[in-house]
């Protein structure tokens, strides 16, 4: 069977357009929104989790790659979604977890996620070798050759796996693999910049040659039929209050110098908040895996939060479920994943942690009082009569859609709504099918 992503390069090398979101994320509401946007059509879906959220010592997520499969999977059960029609992936997949261990006990860590993540069948496999580990030098630039012999490393545990499950079933699709030494922070920058820097054609061949000499080396020729695409930086970033446009001049140097490669794409990350244009243009050019992470769950907090204004104003006091007032309670009462992020006086971290693009709330949002704040809401905002001028207000593209009959007004229903707006503008970059099918509201 051949793997969906290799169909998607296929394409390309003939004229089609084709590319794909990677869809970044573990909270629940935002993967039943992905599913059921894709059932919609009839898609298939790409949907990764980092290695910092899943890995064999269960990661922020407290799960293993088997059990990040099986909660995607009943996820999509509980809707109807066929799981022959999702690709699972691995993202930042390497040591990342473990730098401050020595190199040689952190690749042994990053040897037995990979293998998990292979046998767990995941489909898209990210090797991401580019940090310095414990005992790397901290004066001097990780070297493309240790990056790519890292890499090659992790290639053939993965192979071996692989090599296992095809004795079980001959049929087992083989996974595709995506590089790459100019590797993005996960989730966005922590600083703000004035510029991007786009990578250079030289960087993204030198990552190319690397690789493909330690494959060599290591009696791996045949490996590189299996490399889908690279990892590039085109220009494209986001802070806590900005974003980096994609500028295709500026990127085109970069582009062309795919072009003498067919048989590869360019992965983007981070390119969460990209106007649709811009992501359209991505896919053009030649970035044709754009992956998008806190973008989805900004849009679910920025939902949440609309209901919740919309709670203050239709349900007594004493009855509410107050969450954006717990969201807060709970982010200062464990300041860890936000408080290296957000600078500034009281009152800036406070509206970082409220409405920042990066979206460190993202990491409060599965606390079991975050989550029981979350189906009180629900609860009461489906008890209650929302005034149409009132939705108007607060989530005037989900009124527009409740207006032509298209969206009901449950609450649950509004919430993952604000997610499919922002799914929709990654299908529109992708799909032939949106481009001419009149749904996309621009």
């Amino acid at each position: 069977m051949q793997n969906p992503l290799k169909e998607m390069v296929a394409k390309r090398k003939i004229g089609i357009h084709s590319g794909i979101p990677s869809f970044c994320c573990a909270n629940k509401f935002v993967i039943e929104a992905i599913l059921e946007q894709a059932q919609r059509f009839g898609d298939s879906t790409l949907i990764e989790a980092t290695s910092n959220q899943v890995n064999q010592f269960g990661g922020y997520m407290k799960m293993t790659p088997a059990d990040f499969k099986d909660y995607v999977y009943r996820i999509a059960d509980k809707i109807g979604f066929d799981r022959e029609k999702i690709i699972l992936g691995g993202d930042h997949l390497g040591p990342l977890p473990w730098v401050d261990l020595p190199a040689a006990e952190a690749m042994e860590h990053a040897k037995v996620l990979v293998k998990a993540c292979v046998e767990s069948g995941y489909k898209k496999i990210h090797l991401d070798t580019s940090m310095r580990l414990g005992d790397d030098p901290v004066d001097k630039i990780l070297a493309d050759e240790v990056i790519a012999e890292r890499g090659a490393i992790l290639y053939k545990a993965c192979e071996e796996s692989y090599q296992e499950m095809l004795k079980a079933n001959p049929d087992e699709m083989r996974p595709v693999f995506v590089i790459g030494s100019e590797v993005p922070i996960p989730g966005g920058n922590q600083e703000e910049e004035d510029h991007v820097k786009v990578t250079s054609p030289r960087a993204f061949e030198n990552t190319l040659y690397a690789y493909k000499k330690k494959f060599r080396e290591l009696g791996m020729d045949n490996a590189w039929d299996n490399i889908i695409a690279i990892v590039v930086q085109p220009g494209v970033e986001f802070g806590n209050g900005d974003i980096h446009h994609y500028n295709r001049e500026e990127a085109r140097t970069l582009c062309r110098s795919l072009q003498r490669y067919p048989d590869i794409v360019f992965e983007g990350h981070s390119t969460d908040y990209q106007a649709p244009v811009k992501l359209k243009e991505m896919v053009e050019d030649g970035i044709a895996i754009i992956k998008v992470g806190p973008a989805l769950t900004f849009a679910l907090r920025e939902a949440l939060y609309a209901l919740s204004m919309m709670e203050k104003e239709l349900v007594p006091a004493e009855q509410r479920a107050n969450l954006i007032e717990i969201v807060e309670e709970e982010m200062l009462a464990n300041p860890r994943d936000w408080q290296k992020h957000y600078h500034g006086t009281g009152e800036q971290q406070a509206l970082a942690r409220k409405y920042s693009f990066s979206d460190r709330s993202r990491y409060y949002m599965s606390m079991p009082r975050i989550q029981d704040a979350v189906y009180k809401l629900f609860d009461n905002m489906n008890a209650v009569e929302i005034p149409m001028g009132m939705l108007h207000q607060y989530m005037p593209l989900q009124y527009i859609k409740v207006r032509d009959g298209k969206l009901s007004l449950k609450a649950r229903d509004l919430a993952k709504d604000g997610v499919k707006t922002m799914v929709e503008d990654y299908n529109y970059a992708v799909k032939h099918n949106y481009m001419i099918s009149g749904i996309f509201v621009q």
